[in-house]
């Protein structure tokens, strides 16, 4: 009996050791010599005050998350990814019988630049768009807490489509 035990032992720690199986998802088609990229703040070129920082944060966790590239300083990195905030848009799409606003959309539109150290533009997305809806609020604060959560929804969106473009389709 321990003597089967053990045999079958051995031959499930070959089996699962020897079946193939390996960790998907580290490839990348990046261009030679990019092993390590910085995201500067994003330029904001509308008249949201501070919508940049929510993008900047968004791509750099996505980028800092995957791990495929090392995200470092710009003094250190082998490419840059620069982003343009180019337009804002916030508008209120539904109302109540009595006129009442019970939805806001707001769209963000962005350019997007990746450039090696020397200057050299590896490639570029224009009009990199996304649009989110909240509810509305009688509430100020609440508005205006719904927005910011509509535009760092619209960030991670955002973000996970470039790096996806970054690895895969680059």
């Amino acid at each position: 009996m321990f003597l089967s035990r053990k045999l079958l032992f051995m031959v499930s720690l070959v089996l699962f050791t020897s079946c193939g199986y390996q960790l998907v998802g580290k490839e990348t088609h990046l261009p030679s010599g990019i092993s390590s990229v910085a995201v500067p703040t994003f330029t904001n070129k509308t008249f949201e005050p501070g919508i940049e920082v929510p993008f900047t944060q968004a791509f750099l966790k996505q980028f800092i998350l995957d791990k495929r590239v090392n995200v470092v300083d710009r003094q250190a990195a082998d490419a840059f990814l620069e982003g343009v905030i180019k337009s804002y848009n916030f508008n209120a799409v539904s109302f109540d019988r009595s006129g009442l606003v019970l939805e806001y959309q707001t769209t963000v539109r962005m350019d997007l630049t990746l450039k090696r150290r020397d200057g050299q533009i590896l490639w570029t997305q224009t009009d990199l768009s996304e649009t989110r809806w909240f509810r509305a609020s009688s509430n100020v604060l609440t508005n205006e807490a719904n927005k910011d959560a509509a535009l760092q929804q619209i960030g991670e969106l955002m973000a996970e489509r470039t790096r996806d473009r970054f690895f895969y389709n680059f």
